[in-house]
């Protein structure tokens, strides 16, 4: 796999999950959050909403910017906390439904992908 193929895959769960984010956030509150965690309230909608709106920029800026090797490894560096986050809020105070633990797979899927990234991008820049 390519680095460009791999930096194509990581903006692609930016923004599937950040998509259903913006523009379903009621969908995400129902399906991702735990009952006694569930407000749909205005204000709870606009905020996974700006959260979604985030992770589209994020995945759009990923599709039109160039990658190289240090981007991929600090990208992955920079993934760890999430891991953590995940754990916490599933785990230790139940926020996220197994559904929300997507976010988890979204996470492990992008970290694979810029390890592949990574070793895509230094084979490249040492052609």
């Amino acid at each position: 796999m390519s680095a460009r193929t791999a930096q194509f895959l990581i903006a692609a769960v930016f923004l599937i999950l950040g998509g259903w984010s913006l523009f379903a956030p009621a969908s995400v509150i129902e399906l991702a959050f735990t009952e006694a965690y569930r407000d749909t309230s205005f204000i709870n909608r606009f905020t996974i909403a700006c959260f979604g709106s985030q992770a589209v920029l994020f995945g759009l800026m990923a599709l039109v910017t160039r990658w190289n090797a240090r981007s991929f490894a600090v990208f992955a560096v920079l993934l760890l906390p999430f891991f953590g986050f995940n754990y916490w809020f599933h785990y230790e105070v139940p926020v996220l439904t197994s559904i929300g633990m997507l976010d988890f797979a979204g996470n492990v899927t992008m970290l694979v992908l810029a390890i592949v990234g990574w070793r895509a991008a230094r084979a490249e820049e040492a052609a």
